[in-house]
């Protein structure tokens, strides 16, 4: 989901919004994004997508920073358009993606810009159009939605505009969109229910989904979280080690990470390797990444005849 600053227009014009489009579009063909439901509102934007060859903040950057360039251009303003960073929840599959499909879809009629399920059916600037076949979108993923209404095309087609009709009478859904133990478990009702029996689960502002879910994306964020200190901890020990090193040689700590092959940076980096591999447990391929070289030299490095040296550094 992404806002204007103070609430101001983000798209002006058709150009605005066949721009934007053109941008997602793009991201999807290259397989940077796999979206499923969307809705160009004035000032705001939704869009439910499953992410794909690289992270959702390259594929974010690239969307709203060419748009933002292009659109401060045609509309002759300066400075920022979207209102701080865009804001992302993760999902779980069941069953928030046909939900989450409606509800963006509503947004149109929700807020008046059209009045009637028939306006919406032909309303160009969401993907209900494109999933009922009315609006040619080669680069939205329609038949990820549709595939929970049937295998056949025509009848799943009708079997969705009932699905979307029939959410019509709930208007906004907060619990959709907003946080904690309402968006985790899906309502105030099933909040108030389990605290009445002290029943504890887990929740999570930034994930719509069943305690289990959230619990399982916290755990897998938490092991990357620990992986990425680790390989941290792992470089810093490196560094360390390479500087105290380069103390006693007469060669440079840049010299020790380049490919030069004078003597005495040879030996250096072979005391290195032998230490860094041998009495610190790294593995060939980080040392290698650490020194610019390859595994394999590493490796013949560090098996090669220790030198009186090591012990001097280690």
């Amino acid at each position: 989901m992404g806002r204007g600053v103070d609430r101001v227009k983000i798209f002006k014009s058709k150009v605005d919004k066949n721009d934007f489009l053109s941008r997602l579009a793009d991201l999807c063909e290259k397989g940077d994004i796999i979206i499923y439901a969307w809705s160009l509102m004035p000032n705001h934007f939704h869009l439910l997508i499953r992410t794909g060859r690289q992270p959702l903040s390259h594929s974010m950057r690239r969307l709203l920073t060419g748009y933002v360039v292009n659109f401060n251009l045609r509309h002759k303003r300066y400075g920022h358009l979207f209102q701080n960073r865009y804001k992302s929840i993760i999902c779980e599959d069941d069953p928030y993606l046909l939900e989450l499909t409606r509800y963006i879809h509503l947004n149109p009629l929700r807020a008046n810009i059209v009045k009637t399920l028939g306006e919406l059916n032909k309303y160009p600037w969401t993907g209900h159009s494109a999933i009922i076949g009315r609006v040619k979108r080669q680069w939205q993923d329609t038949d990820t939605p549709l595939s929970y209404f049937g295998k056949r095309r025509k009848g799943a087609i009708e079997k969705y505009k009932g699905f979307i009709k029939e959410g019509i009478p709930e208007g906004r859904r907060p619990e959709l969109v907003g946080g904690g133990l309402v968006r985790s478990l899906g309502g105030w009702s099933q909040v108030l229910s389990l605290r009445r029996i002290s029943d504890k689960v887990v929740s999570d502002e930034r994930i719509l989904g069943s305690s289990e879910f959230v619990q399982s994306i916290i755990s897998e964020a938490e092991e990357k979280e620990k992986e990425t200190l680790r390989l941290s901890r792992k470089i810093s020990g490196l560094s360390s080690l390479a500087k105290k090193l380069i103390k006693g040689e007469a060669i440079s700590y840049a010299e020790l990470r380049s490919g030069n092959r004078e003597k005495g940076v040879v030996k250096a980096r072979r005391v290195f390797c032998q230490i860094a591999v041998k009495k610190m447990g790294y593995s060939g391929a980080e040392v290698a990444r650490f020194l610019g070289v390859t595994t394999s030299a590493v490796n013949r490095l560090a098996v090669s005849e220790e030198l009186p040296d090591l012990v001097r550094y280690s």
